[in-house]
């Protein structure tokens, strides 16, 4: 695993195997994150990275919001409540020496409570397959979004955004289906 453009571009990442089933991590896989980063810049959405306050959800090692801070994301929030994700996730950070922009929030995404600072631009949400943890999170987070930020969603199956949300795309990847949403204005 490693960062794969930017100014980290090539970076390895602490590596976690295929995945660790005890602490439920599925990484990101290095294709479908270029695919995802593709997308958002070449997309047709501007670049919505660039100067972008982002939100890892279920944040896992964070690669995804690591990526987005080495294409020129201003700060990266990492929600995670898991103990090996977390000691993970503060590893990767060190890697990139991006502690100065990056915060972790260890709490459950699907009650995080108040946001804490100002509302998020770009959000990465990548619950465990198949549990309806995403649908949730993204319900008990909308508050935590600016007017019409972006949601890229991995999930196995077609998910089901909470109302006002809108689908702009959805693009399948192996076994991971990718939703790009906006926030309601």
């Amino acid at each position: 695993m490693r960062i794969i453009g930017g100014t980290s571009r090539g970076l390895h990442l602490t590596q976690v195997g295929e995945g660790d089933a005890k602490a439920h991590l599925r990484p990101t896989s290095d294709r479908v994150r270029e695919a995802i980063f593709n997308l958002l810049i070449n997309g047709g959405y501007g670049n919505p990275v660039a100067g972008a306050r982002v939100l890892d959800v279920f944040a896992g090692t964070g690669a995804l919001g690591l990526e987005a801070l080495s294409r020129g994301a201003e700060t990266a929030t990492f929600l995670e409540n898991g103990a090996a994700a977390t000691a993970l996730l503060r590893r990767n950070i060190g890697l990139m020496r991006a502690e100065s922009r990056c915060e972790i929030l260890k709490r459950d995404a699907t009650k995080p409570g108040a946001n804490p600072g100002a509302a998020f631009d770009l959000v990465f949400l990548d619950p465990p397959y198949g549990k309806a943890l995403g649908e949730a999170a993204l319900a008990a987070l909308t508050a935590w979004l600016a007017p019409e930020a972006l949601v890229i969603w991995e999930e196995s199956t077609p998910p089901h955004a909470p109302p006002g949300f809108e689908q702009l795309d959805q693009r399948k990847y192996g076994d991971t289906l990718v939703t790009i949403l906006k926030a309601p204005a």
